[in-house]
């Protein structure tokens, strides 16, 4: 089974990944805690019971460190988590804190694990940099992406089960790639579609009754409406054309995702305000067609019309505008 990591907190990953580490190495692993630097470890002390094998076990004090990304396809090789140019990616500011250890002979053995793919040139790399910077022999350093995190997985079944992965507790995190692609669909459509855009959108619901029941602030309905409310009808359009039937079901699948996330996380925001502004952040943030300058008002405006559409947030019986 494929675990959707982008959308677990840091702290579950890092709980995925002591008890995970507990298996490979020994049930005496230690779990993440924050150390007088600000850096957050994990630590085993004695003989692997696993790891690199049975019959030649890592021996002394390994270091584990987990790196989680909310970002999709995202891989080791991206200069924010590994430059040797580059001191503030996530290697560059660790490197010093493993030098450190290491010169105090507190660390014999280095597992480096992230929610990133990373391809065998990759990691031939980064272990080789990882070695020569800090004085740690290559087969001391073990560096865990995507692939071989479901392949132990696959070996330690109820390690996500022991880890309570329940996708209610998960933040509030969608997945960007059927919008990505109505988006695309809309900016190419979209010259054809002006004809429409002065008529006035479809009445649904109160948009103030609305507001009000999904607390959303005055000031923020005010300013979507002024932005957005006259492009509805294009929206609208553009999803009732027969040949846009596949990128309707689309629509679908994704305001059906966003508003159960949004039932089950709706807890956690004061105000909708902030629901719409975490799923703006979200969708530009793991998705760089979505975060292109021409895509980002659609983007908006879509989602806009989702909530203008009363297809994500709450609702009741009332009268219609």
């Amino acid at each position: 089974m494929k675990y959707a990591y982008e959308d677990l907190s840091d702290d579950q990953f890092e709980r995925l990944i002591v008890i995970l580490c507990q298996r490979l190495l020994g049930i005496s692993v230690q779990g993440f805690a924050k150390g007088p630097d600000g850096g957050r470890d994990a630590k085993f002390v004695g003989t692997a019971e696993l790891f690199p094998s049975r019959s030649e076990p890592w021996k002394g004090t390994t270091i584990i460190q987990a790196k989680h990304t909310n970002g999709y396809n995202r891989n080791f090789s991206e200069p924010d988590f590994y430059s040797q140019t580059n001191k503030t990616s996530v290697l560059g500011e660790e490197i010093p804190r493993i030098k450190k250890l290491r010169s105090k002979e507190q660390l014999d053995h280095y597992m480096l694990f992230s929610n990133r793919r990373l391809a065998g040139n990759a990691e031939s790399e980064i272990r080789a940099y990882i070695a020569k910077e800090c004085g740690i022999p290559q087969e001391s350093i073990c560096l865990c992406g995507v692939e071989q995190l479901e392949l132990w997985l696959k070996t330690f079944p109820n390690v996500p089960r022991i880890a309570e992965l329940d996708p209610i507790d998960s933040p509030l995190i969608i997945s960007p790639d059927d919008l990505s692609e109505i988006i695309q669909a809309l900016a190419r459509q979209k010259d054809n579609l002006i004809s429409v855009a002065d008529a006035p959108p479809v009445p649904r619901v109160s948009y103030d009754r609305k507001n009000e029941i999904n607390r959303m602030s005055v000031e923020y309905a005010k300013e979507l409406r002024k932005k957005y409310l006259k492009e509805t009808a294009e929206i609208r359009t553009f999803l009732a054309a027969p040949e846009n039937l596949d990128l309707l079901s689309m629509y679908e699948s994704v305001v059906e995702e966003f508003q159960l996330k949004i039932i089950a996380k709706r807890k956690d925001y004061q105000a909708f305000d902030d629901v719409m502004e975490h799923l703006f952040d979200l969708l530009f943030a793991r998705d760089p067609i979505l975060r292109q300058h021409g895509h980002k008002r659609l983007t908006r405006l879509m989602l806009f019309y989702m909530y203008w559409n009363c297809d994500i947030g709450a609702i009741d019986d009332v009268e219609t505008d």
